[in-house]
């Protein structure tokens, strides 16, 4: 069997993210053989080691890929220190090892994925894989057709240069409108901050759709299991 690496294995037992699985390796919780090993290059053969967190064994789990309508006022997070509700709230307990793909802030709702499985979630999130998502917002005030082109050549905010991949106005009156973006890059509240440097609050933001999986019907709160085509499909070269 081939080596990988332990952050790799941490994440496809269902652990945790890629990158969290970096922290817990850096922070000295991982061991390799009863040995601390706190270095990101080290490469283990997983049937061949015995690999534990905080002294507990890491076990291969079954990978699980749900698909949740995101309500309003609920956090992407696998526990809030508040004691405000989360996206875990929703899933059944025994899915208590998935983490979010990604997230939505918590005014924001639609389309979000949930896993264990790392790998999946670092392809879907990593800016080089550039999948895109496509999200419909409702912003206060009259937006030009004009401006629209300002969001595909590239807004400047904060040091960061923001930009939609599609644009597009799908309704306009004096008090509001009503927009669909589409975007690759998935910097940190990208669509409410575009809106912004334009002057526009956003008062309604859903995502409806991340690489070729749609939201479609799926009420408000609910979820339900990706099949095997369609998480193939969402993996770089396959979308």
């Amino acid at each position: 069997m081939a080596l990988v690496r332990l952050q790799k294995l941490l994440a496809d037992a269902g652990i945790a993210s890629r990158r969290a699985s970096e922290k817990l390796i850096t922070g000295g919780h991982v061991t390799v053989n009863g040995a601390v090993v706190d270095a990101l290059g080290y490469k283990v053969q997983p049937d061949a080691v015995v690999v534990a967190v905080d002294g507990q064994p890491v076990r291969a789990r079954r990978k699980v890929y749900i698909a949740l309508n995101k309500p309003r006022g609920v956090l992407c997070t696998r526990s809030d220190p508040e004691g405000r509700p989360t996206v875990m709230d929703l899933l059944p307990r025994e899915w208590s090892v998935l983490f979010p793909v990604g997230r939505l802030d918590r005014e924001s709702e639609g389309l979000l994925f949930l896993t264990n499985d790392g790998h999946f979630s670092l392809q879907l999130t990593h800016p080089r894989y550039g999948v895109r998502k496509r999200y419909v917002a409702v912003i206060e005030g009259k937006l030009m057709e004009s401006a629209l082109g300002q969001f595909t050549t590239g807004i400047e905010d904060e040091g960061e240069i923001l930009k939609a991949e599609r644009a597009r106005l799908l309704a306009s009156n004096n008090s509001h409108s009503t927009v669909e973006l589409e975007l690759a890059q998935g910097r940190n509240r990208e669509v409410r901050r575009l809106f912004a440097a334009l002057g526009h609050e956003v008062v309604e933001l859903r995502r409806t759709q991340v690489g070729p999986i749609r939201l479609g019907e799926l009420p408000v709160g609910k979820w339900r299991v990706l099949t095997p085509t369609e998480v193939k499909s969402l993996l770089p070269g396959h979308a």
